[in-house]
């Protein structure tokens, strides 16, 4: 047995232990680096397209196991069945995506200023890659970075979360089923000082993370004093605004999935609720009647909408956010506490949690809470409402409800993020568009789409002098 190992406990369940996985420690860290820093010289060189091949059959084998994968996430970080489900079908879309752009891996040529010469232009791999991902989309996410660095010919180290090892290790397997060469994919486990070894070590070229604001720009200052790529995912405090012209139950539907699906536990969850002064206490009653109905309870069940918030640790969190939003005047017009009853009784269960007569200067208007926790804020008119929602630190997701097609344009226009949603709510994303915010939520790059694989490459640029002649740029041609 390992020296050091923890707990993975299943969070709607305290007595349910999933097994002890090891806190991987420096030496161990390096050995997985050494393993990929080898396997790279020969995977980097096989071509895009075979190793397309291999992508191409880990999206088969997550196909081939979608359900069994779902029970196995949804026991360890909560969400219901059909979320995990949703889980993992986009690391199946990722896969596939990855596997056919391995064939559109295109450079540039270009024409030279110079006669009898040719300018051309090639991504080339970088090395290896640490990836440090978040355990709330413990397949989605990874596959977001890790199928994209492997398509583009780098080796790979997986820091999971310590909340999500089964689901990375399940992960380790389909990529061996698959044909992954030894070496070419690591995982190594524990909390903080496992992913600081990882960001430390110097064979590491490239650090692909997903987490906190806090975490990410530690990492961020690390990377830059070593010389090396980084790219950040990281906080949200996404808004959906919804206009008198809007579809309300459409509305009202998609804030209820934006706030509360995955239990809130989202970079893009909708935490914050912008009304148009003329539905504003209509739009809530609604909205009350229809959180009562969420039903709480293990995700394993078909019945239930709303799984567990994933450690005790966040629990307490949620509980300090909603104790400060009611001691700044805010109201909580359901949920703010904790849910303990039947199903709920061994799990971290928070209940659906609503407040109103939210302003900008309070704290649950402004900081990610990372649970069930919506604030509703009154705006007088559009250009009002979309000044409430660029008042943040963030800039992650955005909704605006209208049937006002010019409405429509002038928010995607002036909304400061990321990715703006018309008439759907903040959360949700397809493996071919690019994915990432601004302000606190990012560095600048983007996940999915092919804007990934720009995140996973460099740029190498050839000039070809066929001239016989030494020809001097910019001197010997003007």
């Amino acid at each position: 047995m390992h020296a050091h190992t923890f707990q993975n406990v299943n969070p709607a369940d305290s007595d349910d232990i999933i097994g002890l996985f090891p806190i991987s420690n420096d030496d161990e860290v390096h050995a997985a680096v050494l393993a990929a820093s080898t396997a790279f010289i020969s995977w980097s060189k096989m071509p895009a397209p075979k190793r397309g091949d291999i992508l191409r059959k880990a999206g088969d084998i997550f196909t081939r196991r979608k359900e069994e994968l779902s029970a196995i996430m949804t026991r360890e970080m909560g969400k219901p069945l059909f979320e995990t489900l949703g889980d993992i079908q986009e690391a199946i879309d990722t896969a596939y995506y990855a596997a056919t752009e391995t064939r559109r891996l295109f450079g540039y040529t270009a024409p030279s200023e110079m006669d009898n010469k040719m300018n051309l232009s090639f991504r080339t791999p970088i090395g290896v890659c640490g990836i440090i991902t978040a355990w709330n989309f413990p397949i989605a996410v990874p596959s977001w970075k890790i199928l994209p660095a492997l398509a583009c010919g780098n080796t790979v180290v997986f820091k999971p979360s310590e909340d999500s090892p089964h689901s990375a290790h399940i992960f380790a397997e389909i990529l061996e089923e698959a044909g992954l060469p030894a070496g070419v994919f690591n995982v190594v486990y524990g909390a903080g000082s496992t992913g600081s070894a990882l960001v430390e070590h110097p064979s590491v070229k490239l650090i692909g993370f997903t987490g906190s604001t806090f975490t990410g720009k530690k990492i961020a200052e690390r990377c830059g004093a070593l010389n090396k790529k980084c790219s950040l995912e990281m906080g949200g405090k996404n808004a959906q605004i919804v206009m008198p012209d809007a579809n309300i139950d459409l509305a009202l539907d998609g804030v209820l999935w934006g706030a509360f699906g995955t239990t809130g536990q989202r970079c893009t969850a909708t935490s914050r609720l912008i009304l148009h002064k003329d539905i504003y206490d209509s739009f809530i009653n609604a909205l009350i009647t229809k959180t009562t109905q969420i039903k709480l309870g293990n995700g394993s069940h078909p019945q239930t909408q709303m799984g567990p918030v994933i450690n005790a640790k966040q629990l307490e969190k949620i509980q300090h956010y909603v104790a400060i939003a009611r001691s700044e005047g805010a109201t909580c017009v359901i949920g703010g506490d904790v849910e303990i009853s039947g199903d709920c009784a061994k799990g971290n269960f928070y209940k659906p949690t609503i407040f109103i007569d939210v302003t900008p200067d309070m704290t649950i208007f402004k900081e990610e809470i990372f649970g069930p926790v919506l604030a509703v804020t009154k705006a007088n008119s559009l250009d009002h409402a979309i000044k409430l929602a660029n008042n943040c630190d963030y800039g992650l997701s955005s909704s605006l409800f209208t049937g006002n097609v010019d409405a429509a344009f002038r928010a995607i226009r002036d909304i400061e993020a990321g990715i703006t949603y018309i008439n759907a709510p903040t959360i949700g994303a397809e493996a071919h568009m690019p994915f990432g915010g601004i302000k606190g939520t990012g560095n600048g790059h983007r996940e999915g789409g092919w804007t990934a694989f720009e995140i996973f490459t460099e740029w190498k640029t050839v000039y070809v002098d066929y001239s016989g002649s030494l020809q001097r740029a910019q001197i010997d041609n003007y």
